[in-house]
């Protein structure tokens, strides 16, 4: 049932229970809060500081107990379980830094901070931007030429020799890969980039570690407590009774969901790949490491976690083992305790599930802000169809959230694209789905007769017909075959590809990330295949290294092959960055699609106080038309200026959207 606490909070409890519940929960934290004062002397907390970690537990403490309770009541260490959590948060307020303590305060005040126009993101690994911390440090500059206030690193946490799925084989939660710097870097790049005015993102990993981790080691060595850390079994009764509903995510490289391991002659739950264990979450003493790791990686300077593979941290016999409402519980409780010890960070989930299921990790007890990988497989889509029809279909119903949280609007990302629409939408449509999303792989391996793409399979199952795309944004959208048959139009089409997926995640509302590399059109790098480590996963050739000298080609007096289309790209998304940065119309999420009667332009409003945009978009390589009084009546003026490039456009016509334009129209 749906309770609230003291404060008019929703919580979930158990049936005619809320009244117990409360009680309960007043009673232990009433004899809890006293084993909390050592924390205080050891640390020398002064007064205030206590106090604001207690007025925040009491505000966040009933529904912290309900799913706790809910979790892990039925435990014979329940209570020693909730007095170490409790420990751990007053532990990791103490240790807060001050300058973390002051964003946590401004933050408290300005909760919906991170969905300002100003919030441009750009994701990178580390040694293929800038090889190690140090050096990205110095490249500060060049995101804030760019225009960004959003960095993800990606992971960069010690991780296991040899493949170690691109980082996120965690072997230490406390360490940096000695590869790209030290933990000191890491805390000195954050200062850095907080005086920059640049929010920082990294990876939380708390589905599984390495094989080779401290808890995983002592499990291999035998010790029992442990091996409780994971889901370990000592032959295959209940592997198979498990897998019978379970999907496979690694088809290629490995069969199942369970691994033998040799020394200690038991199957181990290893969901991704045979070094990835699974934790056990079913167990409190996984909960309670994991939240100290947490409070660990937030006190270098993070600003926001990025929560990977949230669908399978909680398994059930019977069940897909995915999207469990205890998973929600899971991370819902992960939320409460940051916000009492750290309230200045957020959550960002990683779903790449159904729709359905993607929305509802969103939420201020939950994550605030969440890949799009919709929108991103529809963007895609419509480039292929050059229709808009199930973009539109899809964003008429799934693009409003929450208040107070945002998408994370991507195109491309270290991942392979999956084609994540729902099939009751592309049925709602006409569109048969399972025929359409063979098609956009073909399309996107260029095996389609008239394909612009120059993307690879990945993981594809010859057995169900399932595939995902690995590839560049510049490469998929048409840019590498452009340059392969030395096609001028082609390489006119392909940028303005690229520029109007840009300006579509730019403008729909939420916070735009970029892969980076996008900005200069970067191509498939193909040598991935020389590397034994890389060779077996086809994503890497959509992780290529940052070449600095192109920003030589910044200036117009240098000429280089390829520099043009380089130099073009980079200026004009720059200046949609600058642009967007400009407009408060794009702040937030709010976002009222258009009936353009054309199926192949997508038009939509953006507003916020009284401030107003709408923004048309042409999908085709053809000239397409849009009724200027539907201009006039959705954009609410009769004469409108394009925002990137000062074009002015009446409504007394109908309005001539160019092959590939994006408009951003304002009214004057």
């Amino acid at each position: 049932m749906i309770g609230s606490n003291l404060n008019g909070t929703a919580t979930v409890g158990a049936p005619g229970a809320s009244r117990g519940i409360q009680f309960e929960s007043e009673l232990s934290l009433k004899r809890l809060l006293p084993r909390i004062e050592p924390v205080w002397q050891a640390a020398g907390t002064d007064a205030k500081v206590q106090h604001e970690f207690e007025t925040r537990l009491e505000e966040h403490w009933l529904p912290l107990f309900v799913l706790l309770r809910e979790l892990y009541g039925d435990r014979y260490d329940f209570f020693y379980h909730l007095e170490q959590i409790l420990l751990t948060a007053a532990q990791a307020w103490a240790n807060r830094p001050a300058a973390l303590r002051a964003v946590d305060h401004h933050r408290i005040n300005e909760p919906d901070w991170f969905m300002s126009e100003k919030m441009v993101g750009g994701a990178l690994y580390v040694d293929l931007f800038s090889d190690n911390l140090g050096q990205l440090r110095q490249h500060i500059g060049y995101f804030q030429s760019l225009g960004l206030t959003y960095l993800h690193l990606m992971p960069l946490f010690a991780v296991r020799p040899g493949d170690n799925d691109g980082g996120y084989a965690i072997s230490n939660y406390r360490s940096v890969d000695p590869r790209l710097g030290t933990l000191e870097d890491l805390k000195l790049l954050a200062d850095d980039l907080r005086e920059a005015g640049i929010t920082l993102v990294l990876d939380f990993v708390f589905n599984h570690t390495s094989d080779d981790h401290e808890w995983a080691q002592r499990a291999q060595a035998g010790d029992l407590e442990y091996q409780q850390f994971y889901y370990i079994f000592p032959d295959r009764e209940m592997p198979d009774q498990y897998e019978r509903t379970l999907r496979e995510i690694f088809p290629t490289v490995r069969r199942g969901n369970f691994t033998w391991h040799d020394g200690m002659q038991q199957w181990v739950w290893t969901t991704f790949n045979n070094f990835q264990w699974d934790l056990n979450y079913h167990n409190p003493a996984v909960f309670r490491a994991m939240l100290e790791e947490m409070f660990f990686i937030a006190d270098t300077g993070v600003d926001i976690l990025r929560l990977d593979a949230v669908a399978f941290i909680w398994k059930q016999m019977g069940t897909s083992c995915e999207n469990l409402p205890q998973a929600h519980l899971l991370i819902q409780a992960f939320n409460r305790l940051a916000r009492i010890a750290t309230p200045g960070l957020l959550f960002k989930s990683e779903a790449i599930v159904h729709p359905d299921e993607v929305v509802k990790y969103i939420g201020r007890d939950e994550c605030q802000i969440s890949y799009n990988p919709t929108l991103m497989a529809l963007l895609w889509e419509s480039l292929a169809t050059r229709e808009v029809k199930l973009l539109s279909q899809s964003l008429s119903h799934r693009h409003k959230l929450p208040t107070e949280t945002a998408w994370v609007n991507y195109l491309r990302c270290h991942d392979d694209i999956g084609w994540t629409f729902d099939d009751a939408d592309a049925a709602a449509i006409g569109i048969n789905a399972y025929n359409h999303r063979q098609f956009l792989n073909r399309f996107y391996t260029g095996q389609f007769e008239g394909s612009f793409a120059r993307g690879i399979p990945f993981q594809e199952n010859l057995a169900t017909g399932d595939m995902r795309i690995a590839g560049t944004m510049a490469s998929l959208a048409g840019l590498e075959l452009a340059i392969e048959e030395d096609d001028e139009t082609a390489k006119q089409e392909a940028i303005g590809r690229i520029l109007l997926l840009q300006g579509v995640t730019l403008s729909i509302g939420g916070i735009p990330l970029l892969y980076l590399g996008e900005e200069w059109g970067m191509l498939n790098d193909y040598d991935f295949v020389k590397d034994p480590a890389k060779a077996g996963d086809t994503r890497w050739v959509h992780r290529p290294k940052m070449k600095w000298e192109f920003l030589e080609e910044l200036d117009d007096s240098v000429t280089v092959e390829g520099g043009s289309i380089r130099r073009r790209l980079y200026r004009a998304l720059q200046n949609m960055i600058a642009v967007r940065s400009s407009l408060p119309a794009l702040a937030g999420q709010n976002m009222e699609l258009v009936n353009t009667g054309n199926p192949h332009v997508l038009s939509f409003v953006r507003h916020r106080d009284a401030h107003r945009l709408i923004v048309v978009a042409n999908f085709c390589e053809r000239p397409q038309s849009m009724s200027g009084n539907m201009l006039r009546t959705a954009g609410l003026g009769r004469f409108f200026e394009d925002a990137l490039s000062g074009q002015t456009y009446g409504t007394s016509q109908d309005l001539h959207i160019e092959p590939y334009q994006i408009l951003w129209l304002k009214r004057v």
